[in-house]
Order: structure tokens, then C-alpha cells, then sequence
């Protein structure tokens, strides 16, 4: 039993005990229990072992008890008396936005409802109406989420399934037979939202690698065993397809399987134009196989600049590299700085001080401080005084600082009719201002547009953030006028948000182009509420990478001298 399946085991005990209606202060010791377990740097079972674990601050009697029959059985009797009585498929209901727990359990305790599929065809049938709390709206919005919910079953956030699919590729690359793997599919290619994982690989004795990647302890279920592909089931509920080819064969597998299919299909049109066939085994003329060793010889010998997986998607890229003007994408190694970090002030994890060093640690030269402000209540936003205070300790720790930075910002609410939840004179205040919409966000497209414009006019406002507001494989976010939003951040200087939180990869790639084509900048921030989602900036370089951004189009790329030039000049033009 590791710590993962515990925080896990806590988390559906405290949402089973919120089915059945207990008391909420029960309720929050199994949630607050999962969230201390979380932050634990220390192994679980050695503090088990040692008999620290009942010196834990916010895990009480009861917990411990259950903790140490969880590292010491696998398994924990309560789990299972408090969920007898639960249907599993009130858990999946509840992930529809709007419909929790106690409104979950009433349907249950009043039509009987037991899983989604109940749920779709009472409301199908009009009987969510005469359920006290429900009306007609309710009904309508439940199925929209029911929709939702249906047609992502199967699929997982890109972070999910590049995990997995690195340890896998690790672990194959260990196997006596194996000359060359690599990841290939969507995931290679970054899209935000996976299906499955596909990896590619060579070898002389497939049957040894399949025998190898069967046996490996993550797999759940074996789909399909063959020499040429192998697909299984990984615990985590993701499938793999493994494929595994001759090594002269490799270099168009790993292309074939990247995909995407659409790029594929013009790649072999462009081909045929030249009497070349294109498939997974290799370049085919009318006299003879030609002989590829590299992903840069493939392009090459089609008369084509080499084009990144991400860009794979054949959206102009193929024309691109026809003219050798494919753009220089942003790698890691550009960003300099990141923006968009919560500390302790707000709904962080961590101080300010350990953040910077964390930051610093992972070779950035600044990093931009910005809480939840004050209408955030549920985030415990930052009252005024508590403004000056963190102002005043920032500015103490950049007096230690000799190679490091630190800005002090605020992630602002943008209000339902466009203002700033602080006045200009605390506003000014800040070195930057992220101005975010967190409520209020059922809206028509007008409504949204209009009120993210007039946020802009504010001559404090630096940054959009997460611009569209979507959870992805939750919500869509609310629809804005772009071409509105990127002219207006382009008159005023304002940079647009890059979130490259794996829930969130918001904005979204597809609009990054046209952001591009129009000098806006972006600035990929992690929004991070602890130090390791600091780590989550990558995340976005990938999706930046996916949308065309090159180093110049990407605000933090910029040196600390640049960032500090430019948040004057707009506090210049704000006084």
C-alpha cells in the first residue's frame, strides 16, 4: 500500500461520508488527512515503522489508525463498511459540474438512481423536476454534463500519460534486445488531451521485447500479444500499443506512428508527385528501397526542412518546410523567469523564500509572486494589509538576492462588470497584475469579450490569465472573441497567458498561431500553488511549441533587465 493509494482511499472517504450526509467536520479530516499525506516529504511506512506518524500535525487518532492498518494489511475495514451501502456510480456523478454529493444522494435516496446511465434517462424522461432543488434548467445543464463526461471517458491529461509512457520506454530500453524506442503518437506530438500511448521500437527478437513489456509490473491486462504489436492495459487505466520493427524499418515507423494522420496523408501526396511511396516500412522509388537512418534524412529526401513532432498536425507545416521557414520553436532552456506563482499568502503551500530558491534551483533568474486577490475569499485572497506585508518581505529577500528576483504581483479577479477587485492606488502597488476571471463564468461570448476588454483598460492590467477559464476534460471555458482580445492586447501592450497548468493548457494551441501572427506576447506561467508545479512550466513550452512560438514571441524568455524594464514602463504609463 503506497502513499498514492492512501490519499486516494482518504479522498473517496471523505466523498463516500458526504453521500451519506455525515458531518462535515468528519468530512474534512479525511480530506485535510489526504492533503497532509500529500505534502509528506518523509516515507509513510518509515514513520509507521518508527512510531512518528502519530506526531503528524492534523492527523488525528482515528486517521492514524486507519494509516497504520493501510501500511500494515492493505487494506482498511472502514473503507469498506462506509462504502457498502454507496453505489460506485454516484462517484462519476458527481464529477458533473454543479451536481455534488448531498445533490447526488437525494437523486439516489429519490429515484433511485445508481450510475450516469440512470441519470441520463430520467432526465430524458423529464423526472429530475419533481426532485425538491431540481427544475427544468438543472435537468438541461445535468445532461450537458452527462454529454461532457461521455465523451471523455478514455481519455487522460497529457501529464498523466507522458509519465507513464517515459517509465515504460525507461524500463524497455533496459531490455537485451532492444536498439532503438521512442514515444510516438499524439503524446510525441503533444497534444494536450490522450487516448493512448504509442511507442515504437526496433529490435532482431521482437518476441523477447514483447515477452519483456508484458511482464512489466505497471500492466493491468494483456489486450492483444503479437510479434509486430502488442497492446495492454496499464494500471493506471491507459492503454499502450507497443510496435516493434526491423531497425532499417525504425525511422518510418517512428514517423508513421507520430502521426498525425492528416500530416501523414499530405506527406505521402507530396511523395507521390515524385514517384516515392510512403508507409511504415520505408521509401519505396520504382527501382529500389531507400535507405534512411535519421528523422532529418527522411524530411530531407522529400526536399524538406526538418518538422518537429509538435508541428505535426498539417496546419502549413509541410509548405513551411518546402520554403526552409519552418520557425525556430521555444525550448526550455529559453525561459529565463516565470510568472504566475501562489504562496502561503494566498492558497499556496509554500513560503516565498523557499519558492525563490526553488525557482533559483531550477536555473531561473525571477520569479513573479502573484496570489489570489481579495473577491477570492474561497483561495483566502489578499486583504490590503496583507499586501504591504508580503511587499515588504519580498522586498527584504531581493536585498539578499544577488543573481535572483523577485517580483511582487496579484492575480486580480476580473469582476462581472470588467473592474479590478483593488483600486488603481493598491494596484500600482504591484510590480505586475494577472487579471483572471474565476466567477461568474456562464456567459454569452458578447458578455465575455466585453468584459475581458474593458479589464484591459485598466493601465495596471500586464496579463491575461488563462484566458478562456476551461478545465480540461471539465469544462470547456467560456467562448471569447480572440481577434478582439488580441488586437486590444496588442494596442495596450499586454501579454497573454500561456497557463501550462496540465489541467488548464490555457490558451489553447490552435490560438497561439494567430497570437503570433498578431506580436502579442505570451508568458508561459506554471500557476503553481507549490514549488514542485514549478516543474509544470515545461508542460507549456510543449504546447508552445505546438502553437509556432518561437523564443521572441515568449514574454519570460526575456532577461531579468527586459522584465524590469518593461513592468516600469507600464507603471509609467499607469501614474
Amino acid at each position: 500500500m503506497d502513499k498514492r493509494m492512501i490519499i486516494t482511499i482518504f479522498t473517496e472517504m471523505a466523498t463516500y461520508l458526504e453521500l451519506k450526509g455525515e458531518n462535515q467536520f468528519k468530512v474534512r479530516a479525511y480530506q485535510n488527512g489526504a492533503r497532509i499525506i500529500d505534502n509528506l516529504e518523509k516515507d509513510l511506512r518509515k514513520l509507521v515503522e518508527s512510531g512518528e506518524i502519530t506526531k503528524i500535525p492534523g492527523i488525528g487518532k482515528t486517521l492514524t489508525g486507519n494509516i497504520i492498518e493501510l501500511i500494515t494489511t492493505g487494506d482498511l475495514a472502514e473503507y469498506h463498511e462506509i462504502k457498502k451501502d454507496i453505489p460506485s456510480g454516484l462517484l462519476e456523478i458527481i464529477k458533473i459540474p454543479g451536481l455534488g454529493p448531498k445533490k447526488a444522494y437525494r437523486l439516489h435516496q429519490s429515484l433511485g438512481i445508481e450510475n450516469l446511465a440512470e441519470l441520463e434517462y430520467a432526465c430524458l424522461e423529464n423526472r429530475l423536476t419533481v426532485v425538491k432543488g431540481f427544475g427544468e434548467k438543472s435537468q438541461k445543464n445535468i445532461l450537458q454534463g452527462i454529454e461532457q463526461l461521455k465523451k471523455h471517458r478514455g481519455k487522460f491529461h497529457y501529464i498523466e500519460a507522458i509519465v507513464e509512457a517515459q517509465k515504460i520506454v525507461d524500463e524497455l530500453k533496459i531490455a537485451p534486445d532492444i536498439k532503438q524506442i521512442s514515444i510516438a503518437g499524439s503524446l510525441r506530438r503533444g497534444k494536450e488531451i490522450i487516448k493512448d500511448i504509442d511507442i515504437v521500437a526496433s529490435s532482431d527478437n521482437p518476441t523477447s521485447v514483447m515477452d519483456y513489456f508484458t511482464s512489466l509490473p505497471q500492466v493491468d491486462n494483456i489486450i492483444a500479444k503479437g510479434v509486430t504489436k502488442t497492446s495492454i492495459t496499464l494500471k493506471s487505466g491507459i492503454n499502450v500499443d507497443l510496435r516493434v520493427v526491423k531497425d532499417e524499418e525504425y525511422i518510418f515507423a517512428l514517423h508513421h506512428f507520430t502521426g498525425s494522420k492528416e500530416h501523414n496523408t499530405a506527406l505521402r501526396h507530396l511523395a507521390k508527385k515524385s514517384d516515392i511511396k510512403i508507409n511504415e516500412y520505408g521509401f519505396f522509388t520504382a527501382e529500389t528501397k531507400v535507405e534512411i537512418k535519421t528523422e532529418e534524412e527522411f524530411f530531407s529526401y522529400l526536399g524538406l526542412e526538418y518538422i518537429p513532432p509538435e508541428l505535426r498536425e498539417n496546419t502549413g507545416e509541410i509548405e513551411k518546410a518546402r520554403e526552409d521557414n519552418l520557425p525556430k520553436l521555444v525550448t526550455n532552456t529559453d525561459i529565463q523567469g516565470i510568472f504566475h506563482v501562489h504562496s502561503k499568502y494566498s492558497d499556496g503551500n509554500d513560503s516565498l523564500y523557499d519558492l525563490a530558491e526553488a525557482a533559483k534551483n531550477s536555473g531561473y533568474k525571477y520569479l513573479g509572486i502573484s496570489d489570489h486577490s481579495q473577491t477570492a475569499v474561497y483561495a483566502n485572497g489578499l486583504k490590503v494589509d496583507e499586501i504591504y506585508k508580503q511587499h515588504e518581505e519580498i522586498q527584504k529577500l531581493n536585498e539578499k538576492f544577488t543573481d535572483f528576483f523577485i517580483f511582487h504581483g496579484i492575480e486580480s479577479d476580473i469582476l462581472p462588470d470588467g473592474s479590478l477587485d483593488y483600486p488603481d492606488e493598491i494596484l500600482r502597488i504591484f510590480d505586475f497584475v494577472i487579471g483572471s476571471i474565476h466567477s461568474g463564468l456562464n456567459m454569452t461570448q458578447e458578455k465575455a469579450t466585453e468584459r475581458i476588454l474593458k479589464a484591459m483598460d485598466n493601465p495596471y492590467f500586464t496579463m491575461l490569465g488563462h484566458p478562456t477559464g476551461r478545465i480540461l476534460l471539465g469544462r470547456p471555458g467560456y467562448e471569447l472573441d480572440l481577434e478582439k482580445i488580441f488586437q486590444k492586447a496588442k494596442e495596450k501592450k499586454i501579454i497573454i497567458e500561456l497557463n501550462a497548468n496540465p489541467h488548464r493548457l490555457d490558451l489553447d494551441w490552435r490560438h497561439l498561431k494567430n497570437a503570433k501572427s498578431k506580436n502579442v506576447l505570451i508568458s508561459i506561467n506554471p500557476d503553481a500553488h507549490r514549488k514542485e508545479d514549478l516543474d509544470q512550466t515545461y508542460l507549456g513550452v510543449k504546447v508552445a511549441r505546438k502553437g509556432w512560438l518561437e523564443k521572441k514571441d515568449v514574454f519570460n524568455s526575456w532577461s531579468l533587465d527586459e522584465i524590469k524594464k518593461y513592468f516600469a514602463s507600464k507603471k509609467i504609463n499607469g501614474h
